[in-house]
């Protein structure tokens, strides 16, 4: 039977919720651990669906790994394999982030085109035209990304647009490169920043990290490292959304990194609501009065995140009047639209533009999750609506939100898993 998440909705919820470390922090951090054999310890590993996904691809390359708590252990002195396998790679887009690793140690490397969200066409251009310019051969073979390296060296790369994995990616084959590499409208989102501090923990040589352009200077070997994930910023920004759907909620959100959510605190500020930080990095939303219409645009890191439309589209069908939301990165990511319509919202889509009318009284209906953030912006419309949500295909919820249902449980809500 299709695993399923049944709702009650209408619930005041109350009780504090702690944010998990950052899936989009650890995977490129698992990719990472290639680039120099030894063991890891990742402290603050969130146990999702697309973090297993890459750690079975790991252990296909020769890798191991055991969690002890909330840390893993990754031990990859024995990598032998440089080949990822389709029924993993097509699982997740993030396979993705092991063309540079492999490029960089092996010289070689097969990596089968990705999978992940149907959210938009997000090609691989930049990762491949990168990987050309260091040094690497591919070629496409059958479905799969044939890379042959004899040696890389450093060079100067321009992307068109900040690509967050390419940047990652092209980080990791330069460290071991020959020479400096130059990356040139880089991403500067906070996993990204992450990463390249881990890389330098490892004993890279890396400025700009956070800025348009970084310079990487290559090293003949790095080393294995320690190191704590940092907090995902679109698991708070989702729970903070939460907080603030019914007026009744008392919903207090620790370990969120308020450095990481500029653009999205002061749209939640806009909409109406007051944010107070009631101890260092643990936040309490405040409802006073009805909610105001926005206008957001999406835009890469510091701007307002495309993984948070869908849930702050959710609580602007609450809001009086009517809101625009503009889709600037992926031409997909209004598929749950039709979903949230089911429920009784008012929202048209024009293009790359949702046009949502409220407020509108949510009620619960049978509704499927199109990726990962859709289903989550599902979740938080069926704690708010009228009678029971039935949510289908929550596999894609469970790739990006550690314990879920756990958690919201601990907070009063009345949520179940069908299997």
């Amino acid at each position: 039977m299709e695993r399923k998440y049944i709702i009650e909705g209408g619930r005041p919820l109350k009780g504090v919720i702690e944010i998990s470390g950052a899936k989009n922090a650890v995977l490129p951090a698992i990719a990472a651990t290639l680039l120099a054999r030894g063991v890891y310890k990742l402290r603050k590993v969130p146990k999702v669906r697309d973090v297993f996904c890459m750690l079975k691809i790991l252990e296909h390359l020769g890798a191991s790994y055991k969690f002890q708590k909330k840390s893993l252990i990754i031990d990859t002195t024995n990598l032998k394999n440089f080949s990822v396998p389709y029924e993993l790679a097509s699982k997740i887009r993030a396979s993705v982030l092991f063309m540079g690793p492999l490029a960089a140690i092996f010289k070689k490397g097969e990596v089968p085109l990705p999978g992940g969200c149907a959210i938009g066409k997000r090609p691989i251009d930049f990762h491949l035209k990168g990987l050309s310019q260091l040094g690497a051969k591919i070629t496409l073979d059958h479905g799969n990304l044939v890379i042959r390296a004899k040696k890389l060296k450093g060079t100067e790369i321009v992307f068109d647009f900040p690509s967050v994995t390419a940047t990652e990616n092209l980080m990791m084959a330069a460290v071991l490169a020959e020479g400096e590499t130059i990356i040139k409208n880089a991403a500067k989102e906070p996993e990204v920043v992450f990463l390249g501090k881990m890389l330098k923990k490892m004993g890279a040589k890396i400025e700009g990290l956070g800025k348009d352009t970084i310079y990487i200077k290559g090293k003949k070997e790095l080393r294995p490292v320690e190191i704590e994930i940092i907090p995902d910023r679109i698991e708070a920004g989702t729970f903070l959304v939460l907080s603030a759907l019914h007026r009744e909620n008392d919903v207090i959100v620790k370990n969120v990194n308020k450095e990481y959510l500029k653009t999205p605190l002061l749209k939640l500020e806009e909409i109406g609501l007051k944010i107070k930080e009631i101890e260092k990095n643990t936040f309490k939303v405040e409802r006073n009065k009805d909610l105001n219409p926005i206008k957001i645009v999406t835009a890469p890191y510091p701007g307002f995140p495309t993984d948070l439309q869908p849930q702050f589209a959710v609580l602007l069908t609450q809001a009086k009047g009517v809101s625009i939301i503009k889709e600037n990165l992926f031409e997909n990511r209004f598929l749950y639209v039709f979903e949230l319509n089911r429920m009784g919202a008012n929202i048209k889509v024009e293009e790359r533009t949702a046009i949502i009318n409220g407020p509108t009284l949510l009620a619960g209906s049978p509704v499927k999750a199109t990726d990962l953030r859709a289903g989550a912006a599902l979740v938080l419309a069926g704690l708010c609506a009228e009678n029971t949500t039935v949510i289908y295909n929550v596999e894609l919820i469970e790739r990006g939100y550690e314990n879920l249902v756990e958690k919201l449980k601990n907070l009063g809500a009345k949520i179940l898993i069908e299997e």
